[in-house]
């Protein structure tokens, strides 16, 4: 039973057979062809034999191995690797079949390959996971063809193999060194000019000679009759907090991948920039309650925190509750923090409804909203209407578009920082928004 199971005939042998049958059905008008059809088609089953012992005389007749990483990459390009071992005294087709995780839904995965005899090959290809979990590999299945190419033979490697998907860990090593950077507009990062000094004050102390006479206390010095000046001391840490609204408005996909992913892959980066920033990184992600919250802090350990909790982050179809946002924050986090907010307003009515709990947030810590443009918009806004539909359209897109800007504007009055970005710019324009509010000291 199991020899059949292996056993599968190639297309080279049907082909041969409809010759076959081609030619009897040519003997009947040409009877001179009957017996020359039979002569070929006892040849072709002895070949057919002979295919089959050749390649099943060999019971370990290649050796393949499927590697992949640890753990995939979210949104990004992961190589998944292929190795095949030659075992036979001939040269082989190998056609590779990999049973890929149902989430991509690739169906019609196929790649052919030639291997001398006792050769090694080895190959990769690509998978783009968009969205976070388990993925399950099945088997990697590998038809091996003799030159005659008549039959193949079925071997079976690497059963249910599971690899999780995280989120963007390629994304958080390809800008590991961009806080440092003196060259950020290299990746599309704005250089700030750092406005003041970022010293915190410390004590007045009597002036000596070598003191920064820009320090002088002027008031100090009238009260004591001596020349005075305030003390600083390097800026200590400063809490950094990222809530990550998981609602139903996070959902709308770009690229293959949520709104929620992207916020997530952000996250990820900003936290690495943050720590090495010398900050204390946080998150909690907030739907109908807070969950999945790390408390700001600089330990070794706060990255891998940080990442595990990213992965466990569900979304639902709620609407997210602003006010329980608002009280979870009144009560958990005491010290005036930078709270970076991933959420998305399409309406000003969207807004409105939210935005006492946002000012209510902005008294008491430095509140920035990220939220995305529309790319679809933008794409309609840039096509030449030529119907009545496609004018209608393109007026509608417009208003959506302005009414963006219009948020902008309204989250400013409030003093309310704010950074309107598309999905793929996300990560970048973050860490740029970070790095402002840090050189301008605003925090």
């Amino acid at each position: 039973m199991n020899f059949f199971r292996q056993l599968y005939l190639n297309n080279f042998f049907f082909y041969l057979l409809i010759g076959i049958i081609v030619l009897f059905c040519c003997a009947f008008m040409f009877p001179v062809l009957y017996s020359a059809t039979w002569y070929l088609l006892f040849i072709i089953l002895v070949f057919f034999v002979l295919d089959v012992l050749i390649l099943f005389s060999n019971k370990k007749g290649i050796e393949a191995h499927r590697t992949t990483p640890e753990k995939l990459s979210n949104g990004d390009t992961n190589p998944i690797v292929i190795t095949l071992k030659n075992y036979y005294t001939f040269s082989i087709q190998a056609k590779v079949i990999d049973e890929i995780p149902e989430q991509f839904q690739i169906r019609d995965f196929e790649i052919i390959r030639k291997i001398k005899n006792a050769a090694q090959d080895e190959f990769q290809y690509y998978l783009r996971p968009t969205e976070r979990g388990e993925y399950f590999f099945g088997c990697l299945n590998i038809y091996v063809a003799s030159p005659l190419r008549l039959v193949s033979k079925r071997y079976r490697f690497d059963h249910n193999q599971m690899v999780p998907t995280y989120p963007s860990y390629i994304q958080l090593r390809k800008y590991d060194l961009i806080a440092f950077s003196n060259n950020l507009f290299q990746y599309g990062v704005k250089k700030i000019r750092r406005i003041g000094h970022t010293m915190e004050f410390e004590q007045i102390k009597e002036y000596v000679p070598g003191d920064d006479i820009r320090t002088l206390n002027w008031k100090a010095t009238a009260k004591k009759n001596s020349l005075m000046v305030n003390q600083y001391q390097d800026e200590k840490s400063q809490n950094i907090y990222m809530a990550i609204d998981k609602g139903r408005v996070m959902k709308m996909p770009f690229n293959g991948m949520s709104l929620l992913d992207y916020a997530i892959n952000a996250t990820l980066v900003l936290s690495n920039v943050i720590l090495k920033k010398q900050d204390k990184a946080g998150m909690f992600s907030f739907s109908k309650k807070v969950e999945n919250r790390v408390v700001a802090e600089k330990r070794t350990s706060q990255m891998q925190k940080i990442l595990e909790n990213l992965y466990s982050v569900k979304t639902d179809f709620f609407e997210s509750d602003y006010s329980r946002l608002y009280a979870d924050i009144k009560k958990n986090i005491n010290q005036r923090s930078l709270i970076i907010l991933y959420t998305n307003f399409e309406t000003m009515d969207g807004l409105h409804r939210q935005l006492p709990y946002l000012k209510g947030i902005a008294k008491s810590h430095l509140l920035v909203v990220v939220f995305f443009q529309n790319t679809e918009l933008n794409q309609i806004t840039n096509k030449k209407a030529e119907t009545i539909q496609e004018v209608y359209d393109k007026v509608i897109a417009e208003k959506f578009i302005f009414e963006k800007k219009l948020i902008v504007t309204e989250l400013k009055k409030y003093g309310i920082h704010s950074v309107l970005t598309q999905p793929e710019n996300l990560t970048l324009d973050t860490i740029n928004k970070y790095l402002e509010i840090k050189a301008r000291g605003i925090l």
